[in-house]
């Protein structure tokens, strides 16, 4: 950092997948640095943005009217430049030529890796802020998007119901959750599912035929929530094994898919958004680098990166045993 470690200038990033809610975070990172007098420049395009130079001065005025969009006004992208030493070593000469004295990167595990290794090579210190609809980070209730994502799957399945009992069908709706089955699993408690499928927990098809079946005999409907990410392999394949066992069974397959990363965020994400933004501009201001912002029990924390990354937020068990009892 330059003169003698005070914090003059900060760079902004959005990286990785999208998130409902990180044009909020945004917003309250560049109006938290002006109540203290800082310069905030964004670079756009995630880290490829930082590595090509790409960037714009950020002030109050030019994050108006944003909280309430989905999306990130600073765009995001792979940087396969950025895996490279050569491509971080270009990245922090731009910030250093820029006079940039500390970031906040708005992401999740790839972000917070990145920004880890940019502080480890060259010294760059950096706060994190978890935007992913994934809500996989450990240190934080909450990751920014996740509740809009939630919210817009349930919506979707709550459709997919009412055309599933007036057909007497059974679907099977997926879900975003590559390696975490969150999204998945409050859909099905919260939609009424009989069943869910997530990568964190190995599920035999029987079983599945099992609740299809229900203790009372044969339903006339049913949902099964299944995360992408889970070890059948997805809700296409899921479908066709159950087909096979229950032929008498009118199946369809739904892919709600990126709807869930779009749109305008929910209450609870802006709020959130605008809480975690300004606590990484305080966290920089009181030199505590290299941390995730996060929020557990109502509280802001902060968690080393490689502990949010490697930590894994785990599943609620006590869901399951919740949505077996609701789906008799």
């Amino acid at each position: 950092m330059t003169d003698g470690g005070r914090l003059r200038h900060i760079g902004l990033l959005t990286s990785g997948g999208d998130s409902p809610g990180m044009n909020a975070a945004i917003r309250a990172v560049v109006r938290g640095a002006h109540v203290h007098g800082l310069q905030v420049t964004g670079f756009l395009g995630g880290y490829d943005g930082l590595v090509n130079g790409r960037s714009r001065a950020l002030g109050p005025r030019d994050v108006s009217n944003i909280i309430q969009r989905g999306g990130t006004m600073l765009r995001t992208a792979r940087s396969a430049a950025f895996m490279t030493a050569e491509g971080r070593d270009r990245a922090a000469s731009v910030i250093r030529g820029l006079g940039v004295d500390g970031l906040v990167v708005i992401g999740g595990n790839g972000t917070f890796t990145g920004a880890d290794v940019l502080y480890r090579e060259h010294g760059i210190p950096a706060a994190g802020v978890p935007g992913t609809i994934d809500n996989d980070l450990a240190g934080t209730d909450w990751s920014i998007g996740y509740d809009t994502a939630v919210n817009t799957a349930v919506e979707a399945i709550d459709r997919i119901r009412d055309t599933a009992s007036s057909h007497e069908r059974l679907f099977f709706v997926e879900v975003m959750g590559r390696d975490s089955g969150a999204i998945a699993l409050d859909c099905a408690v919260a939609a009424g599912a009989e069943f869910v499928l997530v990568p964190e927990r190995e599920e035999h098809i029987e079983q599945l035929v099992r609740a299809i079946l229900g203790a009372d005999g044969a339903k006339t409907s049913s949902i099964v929530v299944v995360a992408e990410g889970e070890t059948e392999g997805g809700a296409f394949v899921v479908a066709q094994r159950v087909k096979e066992r229950l032929p008498e069974k009118d199946i369809r397959v739904t892919v709600i898919g990126h709807v869930q990363r779009g749109g305008s965020p929910t209450v609870h994400d802006r709020v959130l958004a605008s809480r975690l933004g300004v606590a990484a501009v305080d966290a920089l201001l009181r030199g505590e680098y290299n941390n995730m912002v996060g929020m557990i029990n109502g509280r802001v924390t902060l968690t080393p990166f490689l502990e949010a990354i490697h930590g894994r937020r785990e599943l609620d068990r006590d869901l399951f045993r919740v949505l077996n009892i609701l789906a008799t």
